[in-house]
């Protein structure tokens, strides 16, 4: 007779031993469990064939601490199954992913913003070293207090900001997210809840300045930094993403501008404004196609701990809004679209995000537009 795991009194009767007692998903997948030699829960075992190498591949699945013992089995068969397609398609890593430092590594390779923010507050923190299958809500909770009390770069006596830390917990949510299934909520194995979008999160996303406020902006800016700040009032792109802009990115012919570095770290092309195109079309003179379309005064490009001070010191003096930062500039444009009525399809593609993202932040925006287009009808 078959092994059937997914009853619980079957499961708990199996011998304990080294080799896992395994029960066929399907051709190529299997699912594994080894009971514990002491008392306490077994452990899960997933088991892919890999055409390529030829053999079997295995990944410990954990022990699902704080699942109910009649939930294991569906959250363990989905994980094998999960792990059997990446094996199946390519995708399997030679290098086990164990610890939290090895999942946000995994994940940062297709996300420069992501390794750069690990670097600082993961790799070198008490988190990193945990593995993933003793994860659990303390660990979270424990790394996001520390955070809180990380000193802010640049600033002296005052600590990370509650939207910083949110952007950060985003981040290592979303790397283990893609290793790890959620823990049963309200319990310790319920690593993702520490790391929940909070209502102080999205600071940035509310601070808004109108288009006056961004003219006062520019006008108390350094010299330097003028050309790259006013790419970001014309354009709602990502910092970052215009920081790593070439000269060859943009095409004076078409008025086309490929922005090859972003979050999601696939290419796009958007057709620029002709405000724009002129602005990108006098910072391309006399410069080299594989050089930075905007520079600083000795060359390098801008990067966050470079741009952040000199936005600071105009916002100080052009008297805007405490907190507006670059990232403001990007909010800011998007709400002036969502508000022009532009369609929500075309902001996304424009500004390199998800309708979903569109519709959470600025979707009261689009409602309003609509109102406020339904009362000019009125007779």
């Amino acid at each position: 007779m078959a092994l059937d795991l997914s009853r619980v009194k079957e499961r708990e009767a199996l011998p304990s031993r080294r080799e896992p007692h395994w029960q066929r998903v399907r051709p190529g997948c299997f699912l594994g469990y080894r009971p514990s030699s002491r008392e306490g829960a077994g452990t899960w075992i997933a088991r892919a064939y890999d055409e390529d190498r030829r053999k079997y591949r295995l990944q410990s699945l954990g022990d699902f601490p704080g699942v109910p013992a009649r939930e294991q089995f569906t959250i363990a068969k989905r994980e094998a199954e999960q792990f059997a397609e990446r094996v199946e398609s390519g995708g399997h890593q030679r290098t086990p992913i164990e610890t939290v430092e090895d999942a946000c590594k995994e994940y940062a390779k297709a996300n420069g913003e992501a390794a750069s923010r690990f670097r600082r507050y993961v790799y070198a923190d008490p988190i990193g070293k945990v593995k993933l299958t003793k994860l659990r809500r303390h660990h979270v909770q424990e790394w996001r207090t520390r955070l809180q009390r990380t000193p802010a770069k640049g600033k002296q006596g005052e600590m990370l900001s509650a939207s910083s830390v949110g952007r950060q917990s985003a981040m290592l949510r979303a790397a283990l997210a893609q290793v790890l299934a959620p823990g049963a909520p309200g319990t310790d194995a319920a690593w993702q809840e520490p790391l929940r979008r909070s209502k102080h999160d999205d600071r940035q996303r509310t601070l808004y300045l109108d288009r006056e406020q961004r003219r006062r902006l520019l006008q108390h800016l350094r010299k330097e930094a003028e050309p790259f700040v006013r790419t970001l009032c014309l354009l709602p792109l990502r910092p970052g993403a215009v920081a790593d802009l070439t000269v060859a990115d943009f095409d004076k012919r078409t008025r086309e501008l490929t922005i090859g570095k972003d979050k999601d770290g696939k290419p796009r092309r958007i057709l620029l404004p002709p405000a724009a195109a002129a602005h990108l079309l006098e910072q391309s003179k006399d410069k080299l196609p594989a050089a930075p379309l905007f520079s600083r005064a000795d060359g390098r490009t801008w990067t966050r701990d470079s741009w952040k001070d000199p936005i600071a010191e105009a916002v100080r003096a052009a008297e805007l809004p405490a907190g507006a930062t670059a990232y403001t500039l990007r909010h800011s444009t998007i709400t002036d679209l969502v508000q022009a009525g532009l369609p929500l399809l075309t902001i996304a593609q424009v500004s390199g995000t998800s309708v979903e993202m569109i519709e959470r932040h600025y979707g009261h925006l689009n409602a309003k537009a609509a109102a406020d287009a339904l009362a000019g009808l009125a007779l």
